[in-house]
């Protein structure tokens, strides 16, 4: 492109944004999608239309991995790298890509039609192997619709037409018109059975801000990412601070793999979500509401935008809202562009204020301080939904649900070694043993229970309940039959881990470097005992010093699989009877030495006695 065009292009995109560097994730992201790159020509461009410095931009554009530097093709496929979609076949799939397109992973056909990457989830674990093609979901991928796709393409049809079939429910909506399939298996009593929307709201509208708060305090809802903070205290937090400008932000980024149940309310309840939001605005004093969301979601931009305008048109979003004078409030949406980290709400708003997704020194927490320095509350789409169906139906009715110290239901995305995978709606107290009956999961060996950063259950484990006071989740629930490698799983772990660590902290980027490497040592049956007490040291370490939940809960695969699964790593570590260390590599040790003088041994390096021979 000619650089007076480019210039161009850039003042427009600029423009649309106000030249407001706060808005820097929207700018580049419109920028990738138009120019295909951030070069260094538009990082200059941007920073001085935006008031920002070169460094500024391109620390913002280097730390996600939607944005490349580099021209990416015209159509740009994304394969989903998870371990659910290795086990379903994705080596097949990158090899069919490579192979009709004549180029490897990471690179782009000399035409600049087609580029091929791959990335860590795309929350598509109950449909893999799955791609993202530019903004379109491909599920159950094989290497004969690989070949079919590409034909297709080349042939002038676009990424939207490829899909032959649509999926079930709001999927086939023509704002959607997406192949994803919901996968609901079990309808629950709050979420996904009957729903009459804004019931909630009208409620809401006619009780006070603080007995709104109440309300929710009283129902026993806890956070549904994961963590579990209770969602009325840290509302409270919000609403009694002096600063009067406050926000209400979704946190619509579930990156966990094996996490997809948000997908499936943004999908089929995105009033019931919009309505909690309004509701939450209400009680805390907002004008301002933001839901962010996934770049690997972002086939679900229209259909949610089409819902925000219906809700203005209906007086349920916007000025006066439900015809209460001066109850004003509206969102918008801000994409994120493949930062796992931003799933962390101080990291979230970071990325919203246009910087590189960050976790912040806490305290002050977000509730406190968070956007722009304003007091802002973060819940995610299955909380806010909560909140509308307590306010509708009243805080007695979901705080019977459940157990003693976990009320109301929880929604279980169920991947992996199972017949029947998809969403399960279910009052917490179920059993990892009951999940795995109603998902037809027989010969299980292991449970991953909340994503990467939870725990790796055995079969000892099988009677353990999901809720805070025993198996806590966000959502994720990846079984694995007994023909899995335990420690490809853990691997597969810490390697996700260490891609998507910001960098921030020396214990999260170094630590889960060494843990992993130390894996990959006993997996090659090289490991002698102290290499256990190293890992479970390494481990605690990471976790004490580590500056947000990232790295708090990274070394979980290790200390998980040791606990659960002991037989395997005695299996593998070797008594050192004589004395000697039965991991060293004399290789390995003198590469350093080889670096530092910058040439090769003469006495131990065998490559290099061949090629004097």
């Amino acid at each position: 492109m000619e650089p007076s065009v480019q210039k161009q292009t850039l003042e427009e995109i600029c423009a649309g944004c106000d030249n407001d560097k706060h808005r820097m994730m929207d700018i580049l992201l419109e920028t990738q999608r138009r120019l295909r790159c951030i070069d260094g020509f538009s990082m200059e461009t941007i920073a001085h239309l935006t008031g920002s410095t070169r460094v500024e931009i391109e620390g913002v554009a280097s730390f996600y991995s939607f944005f490349s530097e580099t021209p990416k093709g015209q159509f740009t496929f994304h394969l989903c790298d998870d371990i659910i979609d290795r086990h379903a076949g994705l080596k097949k799939i990158a090899k069919a890509l490579e192979h009709e397109l004549g180029i490897t992973m990471g690179e782009t056909t000399s035409d600049g039609l087609f580029s091929i990457d791959t990335t860590p989830c795309i929350g598509m674990s109950d449909q893999a192997p799955a791609a993202m093609l530019n903004d379109v979901i491909l599920t159950n991928l094989t290497p004969e619709s690989i070949r079919a796709y590409i034909i297709a393409l080349r042939s002038g049809v676009e990424p939207i037409d490829l899909p032959e079939t649509l999926g079930n429910g709001n999927n086939a909506h023509q704002r959607l018109r997406s192949m994803v399939h919901n996968n609901i298996q079990a309808r629950g009593d709050v979420l996904l059975g009957d729903v009459e929307d804004n019931k909630g709201l009208e409620k809401a509208l006619a009780m006070s801000p603080a007995d709104i708060v109440e309300q929710v305090t009283q129902s026993g809802l806890s956070g549904c990412g994961g963590a579990g903070f209770p969602t009325g205290r840290k509302w409270s937090f919000a609403a009694a601070t002096e600063d009067t400008e406050r926000y209400v932000f979704c946190n619509a980024d579930e990156g966990e793999p094996g996490t997809f149940k948000d997908r499936v309310l943004l999908t089929e309840r995105p009033d019931l979500l919009i309505e909690g939001m309004t509701i939450a605005a209400c009680a805390i004093g907002s004008e301002h509401g933001l839901i962010y969301l996934r770049g690997e979601y972002v086939y679900l931009k229209p259909w949610l935008e089409h819902i925000l305008r219906q809700r203005r048109e209906n007086g349920l979003l916007g000025a006066d809202i439900g015809g209460v004078d001066g109850f004003n409030f509206d969102i918008r949406i801000q994409m994120g562009a493949g930062a796992y980290i931003c799933g962390e709400e101080s990291a979230l708003i970071s990325s919203c204020e246009g910087l590189p997704g960050e976790p912040k020194t806490r305290p002050p927490f977000p509730a406190q301080k968070g956007y722009m320095g304003h007091p802002t509350i973060v819940n995610n789409v299955e909380t806010f939904c909560h909140v509308a169906r307590i306010m509708d139906q009243g805080a007695e009715w979901f705080y019977s649900m459940g157990t003693e110290k976990s009320h109301g239901t929880k929604l279980l995305s169920i991947c992996g070694d199972c017949d029947k995978p998809g969403i399960y709606e279910m009052p917490y107290g179920v059993t990892l043993a009951d999940l795995m009956k109603m998902a037809g999961a027989q010969d299980v060996a292991a449970i991953q229970v909340g994503g990467p950063s939870g725990q790796l259950i055995g079969r000892n484990g099988f009677h353990r309940q999901i809720c805070f006071e025993d198996l806590p989740t966000g959502g994720s629930i990846m079984m694995f039959s007994t023909k899995r490698n335990i420690l490809e799983i853990v691997d597969y772990f810490l390697d996700f881990f260490i891609e998507e660590s910001c960098g921030f902290c020396t214990p999260c980027r170094v630590g889960n470097i060494f843990l992993n490497e130390r894996i990959g040592i006993i997996r090659k049956g090289h490991a002698v005992p102290s290499d256990i007490d190293y890992l479970k040291e390494l481990s605690n370490t990471i976790i004490k010093t580590s500056r947000c939940g990232l790295g708090q809960t990274s070394p979980n695969p290790v200390l998980s699989s040791l606990e659960n699964f002991p037989l395997i790593y005695s299996a593998l570590v070797r008594e050192n009877e004589d004395g000697l260390d039965t991991n060293f590599n004399i290789q390995d040790a003198l590469e350093e030495s080889r670096r530092l003088a910058k040439h090769r041994s003469y006495i131990y390096d065998p490559d290099f006695a061949e090629e004097e021979a």
